[in-house]
């Protein structure tokens, strides 16, 4: 809380060279590249960092395979390049899996055309990942018995990634990186208007977390404006009088989150009744399942009867399961809108006809305004968040900024000589053995994965006090002394940032099963001391 109330006094105390709205993975990417290029950067978001698009995807970094069916293949390209390039420079966050594809009799494609199809996808991705196979029924049937094949031609598989952590954590790794690089950072701050004058935009905001007939407004002042809100983009455009050539159609997506149905590290994929890719991703002891694709209109989208209904029927066609999925087997929801750019008419203001809309690709835009010094970023997903810092960079040296470390490596995991360091450290202590049986997963991995060259303070902090070690919230894989480092350094404002988005608690439990577990009030008295009580009884209130 201390480091959020700093940063909103430093917000109104200087004139920044960059003034960032939105902190999804656009607004967290450019932020992260900009101020480590050396640029004076503010970032503000009206609720917490990657709270929304950018908390409800399916884990997936994949290079667009189906866009090959759209014959986009400069795209599927650039998707293919960016994915190597993150597994490359996240290995402890990214990794390699395979997708086992089942295909119906009658579908619009045979299995061994599509096989084709993932050859030359493997090949665009220059050889990167595992090669794709063909698979029998028989073979599906034997490697998968979860899947059912009484309706099966046969399939295929191949590779892309996948997130290890939640989406939203992996966001915070880029504002985390911001802040070490001197960005001035804050969630829960809404732009409620801004102008451009005398070569500077004046921006007022206001802090959410205080009462609205309390709140003072905010003043921040930048050369250079971004627009990165996300799905509220047009809105923020309308604020502050920007008029752009692009503008974003929603598409809603949801999954369900239940209990693992195969123990294999490997995504089931099937096509759903409306013909679209339809999974099923492990997330830890989970599943994940989904996704939906309906035409939204307004914000936020939510989850609706017949979105479980679509999902839990399409998925129970295609698996051969004891007894089926049902309503009370959902453990968490995730739905997010993609927001699809379209292009409006020259000097009429209008959408184009796009035809079939859900044949629009995720591909993103960055639009600039030279005279006025704004910036707008339309679209994009993960796996390109890459590019998207890197064409903002160089947007903003456009506009005249000096930026004196341009060519930095603004991204990426720390150097391996950091990291064979605290692994030294991790076996010299034991740390793995001291906390076998609280957990599932290696520890030390897991807390490298987390928080890299940070992790080397929580091994000290255990050292220190044996406690620290300890898991706090029974039930989940968080220590104590990972509470202690959200509190200091990870600006949880609200138990949601914690449960949610920081880690992934609240995907993987029942709101029940959190509210009962022993160490959660110890938990909150960590993130948010005499606000505890106000805190928990916030969340259960909203949950």
């Amino acid at each position: 809380m201390k480091l959020r109330e700093n940063n909103l006094a430093k917000l109104q105390s200087e004139t920044f060279d960059v003034a960032i709205i939105g902190g999804g993975i656009n607004g967290a990417v450019s932020a992260s590249a900009l101020s480590s290029m050396g640029a004076r950067v503010a970032l503000v978001d009206a609720a917490d960092f990657a709270s929304s698009t950018s908390q409800e995807s399916s884990n997936l970094v994949w290079g667009g395979i189906k866009y090959l069916e759209t014959m986009e293949l400069g795209l599927v390209s650039k998707l293919c390049k960016a994915r190597n390039h993150l597994l490359k420079s996240y290995p402890a966050n990214i990794r390699e899996i395979r997708f086992f594809v089942n295909l119906d009799k009658g579908f619009r494609f045979g299995r061994f055309f599509l096989y084709l199809g993932a050859l030359f996808y493997w090949l665009i991705g220059k050889f990167y990942t595992k090669a794709p196979r063909i698979l029998s029924r028989s073979q599906i049937k034997a490697e998968e018995g979860a899947v059912s094949i009484d309706q099966s031609q046969g399939g295929f598989e191949y590779s892309d990634a996948y997130l290890i952590d939640n989406d939203a954590r992996f966001v915070f790794h880029f504002i985390r990186a911001a802040i070490d690089h001197g960005a001035i950072v804050a969630n829960y701050v809404k732009v409620t208007g801004a102008t451009f004058t005398n070569g500077e935009w004046r921006i007022t905001a206001r802090d959410q977390m205080q009462p609205q007939s309390d709140a003072q407004a905010l003043g921040i002042r930048a050369r250079i404006l971004i627009n990165a809100s996300g799905p509220w983009a047009d809105a923020v455009n309308q604020i502050t009088s920007i008029e752009t050539r692009h503008h974003h159609l929603f598409s809603k997506g949801v999954h369900l989150i239940v209990n693992r149905v195969t123990p294999d590290k490997r995504v089931l994929t099937f096509f759903a009744d409306d013909g679209r890719l339809f999974f099923v991703i492990p997330m830890g002891n989970k599943s994940c399942i989904g996704t939906t694709d309906t035409r939204v209109e307004n914000l936020p989208a939510r989850v609706e009867p017949a979105d479980r209904q679509f999902i839990l029927d399409n998925i129970n066609k295609r698996l051969d399961l004891a007894v089926p999925l049902r309503l009370e087997d959902i453990i968490a929801e995730r739905c997010g809108v993609r927001p699809l750019v379209v292009s409006a008419q020259a000097g009429k203001g209008r959408k184009k006809d796009t035809g079939d809309w859900t044949a629009l690709s995720r591909k993103h835009a960055i639009e600039t305004q030279l005279e006025r010094n704004h910036i707008s970023i339309f679209g994009g997903k993960l796996t390109d968040c890459l590019n998207v810092g890197e064409e903002v960079a160089d947007a903003v040296a456009r506009m005249g900024l000096d930026l004196p470390w341009r060519r930095i490596r603004w991204y990426g995991e720390a150097p391996a000589e950091v990291r064979n360091e605290f692994f030294h450290q991790a076996r010299l202590m034991e740390l793995d053995q001291l906390t076998a049986a609280e957990s599932s997963e290696v520890i030390s991995k897991r807390l490298w994965r987390r928080y890299g060259p940070s992790a080397l303070e929580l091994l000290e902090d255990i050292r220190t006090d044996p406690e620290m070690g300890e898991v706090l919230i029974k039930g989940t894989e968080y220590l104590r002394c990972e509470l202690y480092h959200a509190a200091r350094r990870e600006m949880v404002t609200c138990l949601a940032d914690f449960l949610r988005r920081r880690s992934k608690i609240a995907l993987i439990e029942r709101t029940a099963t959190i509210a009962s577990a022993p160490g959660l009030k110890e938990a909150c008295h960590i993130l948010f001391g005499d606000l505890a009580e106000q805190k928990l009884k916030e969340y259960f209130d909203n949950h």
